[in-house]
């Protein structure tokens, strides 16, 4: 959260989600998953809560687990909050 504690308790499911789009940006040439992606199913809901979380995270919603360190990732595969 913004104080700086992060309240995430497994990162390592949100890194490998990450690497997931990576993977999917390098193959479509996009973010936009669609939420019942038949490849990654998972993929296109993590997705969408990536968007709510974030702009949870801009509203100052503190039940957020969006980081500014996040924020950078996501924006380096150009999704739409």
């Amino acid at each position: 959260n913004k104080v700086g504690f992060e309240w995430d308790s497994q990162p390592w499911a949100w890194d490998r989600s990450h690497k997931e789009l990576v993977s999917f940006v390098k193959e479509f040439g996009h973010a936009r998953v669609p939420t019942q992606f038949p490849l990654n199913p998972s993929l296109g809901i993590w997705v969408v809560n990536q968007r709510r979380n974030h702009k949870k995270y801009l509203k100052g919603d503190t039940s957020s687990n969006m980081t500014e360190n996040r924020i950078q990732l996501l924006k380096n595969v150009n999704i739409e909050a």
